[in-house]
């Protein structure tokens, strides 16, 4: 899903951002909009995933008793 999302921000950052014509005019969100989309939705995919980037090691030096 995010790599879908990510070339849609692609292909609209190609496009134009307002066009019209004789059937009416379209207008895209703002590229700061679809950016903060991308990270809301990243935001909560990694969420739901069990380890959340954050692990303890304890570390023990060889040479001591």
């Amino acid at each position: 899903m995010a790599e879908d999302l990510q070339d849609k921000i692609q292909e609209n950052a190609a496009g134009p951002a307002k066009v019209s014509g004789d059937a009416g005019s379209v207008e895209q969100h703002s590229l700061a909009d679809q950016i903060a989309a991308d990270r809301y939705l990243a935001a909560k995919d990694a969420a739901k995933k069990k380890r959340r980037g954050l692990r303890f090691n304890k570390i023990v030096p060889p040479g001591t008793a």
